[in-house]
C-alpha cells in the first residue's frame, strides 16, 4: 500500500483522504488540533467538519506532523490559504524530502499575493517546484464522498509526475485530467470564490437568471485576464478549473462563498454572516489579495474590485451592481492587462 498524508482535516481534506483510502492507500489525516484528532479517532468520523462519513481503518487521524509524514510519498495540502504558509513552516523540519506534493487549497496569499504553489517554493525551496502540483475543479466535498461522478484537473510543470498524480487519484467516479498550466488552474480555483460571492449577492438582491448568467460569463473573463497576466493559458479557464468550478460555486447550494454573498445581498453584515457560517469561505480573503494583485499587474477586474469594496469598504451590494453596469462600453474580450 502507498502512503499519503493529507494536511488539513476539514470537509475537503477528509473527502480526499477517503478517496485515496478507497484507492487502496494508507492515509494520515492531519489536523492542527489535538482534540480534533482524538475525537476523530474515538468516533471513527470527522463529526466536526464532515459528519456522516465513517473513516476506514486505513485513514488515521493525527495532530503530530512527524507521525503524519511517516513513510509518506504523497503530501496533499488542504489547509485554508491563510494557514498555508504557517503549516509549511511548522512542517519544514520533518517534511519528506522526495514526496510528491498536491495543493488542493484554493486562494491567493494575503500580503505576498502568491499562489499556493509559489508559497510552497518560497518556504520549502526551489527543489519542490518540479514535485508540486495543483488540483482543482468543480468538486463539492460532500458529493465526492457520496460517490457522485466528479471531474477535476491536476496541473504541474513535470508532465510525468502530473500523470502519476492523475492516476493516483482517479477512480470510476472521480475522473482526473492532467494539465501543464498550474498558474491557470490555481488562478481559476482562487478567483471563482470571489465571483461566487458576487453571484450570491445578486441572488440575495432578488435578481434573476439573466443577471447570474452575465455575472458568471463576465467573471470568467476577469479570471482569464488575471491568469494570462500571471503567465497562464486562457484555454485552461475554459475547462474544469475555470468555467466548471465557477458554474458550480456560483450556483450550488453547498457553496459557502455563494452563501456569504446571498446573506450580504439580503442586508446582513459580513461579521454576522461569517459568524454563522461555521466554515472557511476562501473568497472573503481572496477578494482582498486578488484586488491588490490586479492593481500590481495593471489588470482591470471590475466585478472582483466591487466585491472587495463591499467586503472591506462597506459598500452596499446594490450600489456595487449599479457601478459595474454603469462603466463605459467596450469590446467583450480583452484578455491582456
Amino acid at each position: 500500500m502507498a502512503n499519503a498524508t493529507v494536511l488539513g482535516a476539514g470537509a475537503w481534506g477528509t473527502a480526499l483522504a477517503l478517496l485515496l483510502a478507497e484507492r487502496g492507500e494508507r492515509v494520515a489525516l492531519w489536523t492542527w488540533d489535538p482534540e480534533h484528532a482524538q475525537a476523530m479517532q474515538a468516533e471513527g468520523e470527522n463529526r466536526q467538519f464532515f459528519a456522516g462519513f465513517p473513516l476506514p481503518e486505513s485513514v488515521q487521524p493525527t495532530s503530530e506532523l512527524s507521525v503524519a509524514f511517516d513513510d509518506a510519498d504523497l503530501v496533499v495540502l488542504v489547509v485554508p490559504s491563510h494557514a498555508f504558509r504557517e503549516t509549511l513552516e511548522r512542517a519544514r523540519g520533518v517534511w519528506p524530502a522526495q514526496a510528491t506534493i498536491v495543493s488542493a487549497t484554493k486562494g491567493i496569499e494575503n500580503d505576498t499575493l502568491m499562489l499556493m504553489t509559489e508559497v510552497l517554493v518560497d518556504v520549502l525551496g526551489e527543489s519542490v517546484r518540479a514535485r508540486s502540483t495543483a488540483l482543482s475543479g468543480p468538486s463539492f466535498a460532500q458529493e465526492v464522498a457520496q460517490g457522485f461522478p466528479t471531474n477535476v484537473v491536476v496541473a504541474g510543470i513535470d508532465h510525468e509526475l502530473t500523470v502519476e498524480v492523475q492516476k493516483r487519484f482517479a477512480s470510476e467516479r472521480f475522473r482526473v485530467y492532467s494539465s501543464e498550466d498550474p498558474v491557470g488552474v490555481e488562478v481559476g480555483g482562487a478567483l471563482k470564490n470571489v465571483i461566487a460571492i458576487a453571484a450570491g449577492a445578486c441572488d440575495g438582491l432578488g435578481f434573476g437568471h439573466n443577471t447570474r448568467a452575465a455575472l458568471i460569463t463576465r467573471g470568467l473573463a476577469e479570471i482569464s485576464r488575471l491568469a494570462v497576466a500571471k503567465g497562464g493559458d486562457p484555454l485552461t479557464l475554459a475547462g474544469l478549473a475555470g468555467m466548471g468550478d465557477l458554474v458550480l460555486t456560483c450556483t450550488g447550494e453547498l457553496s459557502r462563498n455563494r452563501t456569504v454573498g446571498v446573506e450580504l445581498g439580503r442586508g446582513r453584515s459580513l461579521s454576522e454572516v461569517l459568524e454563522g457560517l461555521g466554515h472557511v469561505a476562501e473568497g472573503v480573503r481572496t477578494a482582498e489579495s486578488a484586488h491588490q494583485l490586479a492593481s500590481r499587474l495593471g489588470v482591470e477586474l471590475p466585478i472582483i474590485s466591487e466585491v472587495y469594496r463591499v467586503l472591506y469598504e462597506g459598500k452596499a451590494p446594490r450600489e456595487a451592481v449599479r457601478d459595474v453596469l454603469g462603466r463605459p462600453l467596450k469590446r467583450e474580450w480583452e484578455l491582456g492587462p
